[in-house]
């Protein structure tokens, strides 16, 4: 674990993000309980996934920029190592 804090603004911009998102999938599951038509519902879910990758490019971004710069300079190879492991599931 890294032991620098995170952009409060980011952090704030991030999570203001999930929420939406959250709020959509919400919204999907209700289509779904009130059997609405099934190609809106895979456009919806579509939107959803589109957010998600969104917001986890920007976290990679932020982490490329803060954590691992950090973990660079401290000579933390298992945080890069864990990193690119994080990568190799989001992609």
């Amino acid at each position: 674990m890294h032991a620098h804090v995170h952009d409060p603004a980011e952090k704030k911009r991030q999570l203001n993000r999930l929420s939406r998102a959250i709020g959509h999938m919400q919204y999907v599951k209700r289509m779904i309980e009130n059997d609405e038509d099934c190609s809106q519902v895979l456009i919806q879910i579509s939107a959803i996934q589109s957010a998600l990758n969104g917001l986890g490019k920007e976290i990679i971004s932020e982490h490329i920029t803060h954590c691992i710069a950090h973990a660079m300079e401290e000579g933390d190879t298992k945080a890069i190592e864990d990193f690119q492991h994080a990568i190799d599931k989001f992609l």
